[in-house]
């Protein structure tokens, strides 16, 4: 089975800093594309941060100059930089996952982590 585990969430104040981490394992082949969303209460979920197997990244306009995404490859692993936290932060963050499993078949599936707290104190 392939997983998606995240850490580094937890309690922080307003201009504060955390790291978040999202390990993969499993029968995987490649990882085509990760990437970092988060839910509020009441609110949908959104697009956070994304890269790349190449290292290409892409964030929503409310958190660019202030989170960096980052991967290690032979790891399987995303990291999320949270930089100059602020309180509309706060939400679950949701690690995702684009890539192919490791099969005769090779297919391509999505798979997403269940989240780590992020609590921003003003």
């Amino acid at each position: 089975q392939v997983q998606l585990v995240e850490s580094g969430g937890g309690l922080v104040q307003a201009g504060g800093s955390l790291r978040l981490s999202c390990a993969a394992s499993g029968s995987i082949f490649s990882i085509n594309f990760m990437a970092w969303y988060r839910q509020a209460p009441g609110n949908q979920r959104e697009f956070v941060a994304g890269i790349t197997s190449g290292g290409s990244t892409n964030y929503a306009d409310s958190v660019k100059g202030r989170f960096t995404i980052s991967r290690d490859n032979a790891k399987n692993t995303v990291y999320l930089q949270m930089n100059s936290l602020k309180p509309e932060d706060a939400a679950v963050y949701y690690c995702n996952a684009l890539l192919r499993v490791a099969t005769m078949w090779g297919d391509l599936l999505d798979y997403w982590g269940q989240g780590t707290q992020v609590t921003v104190s003003s």
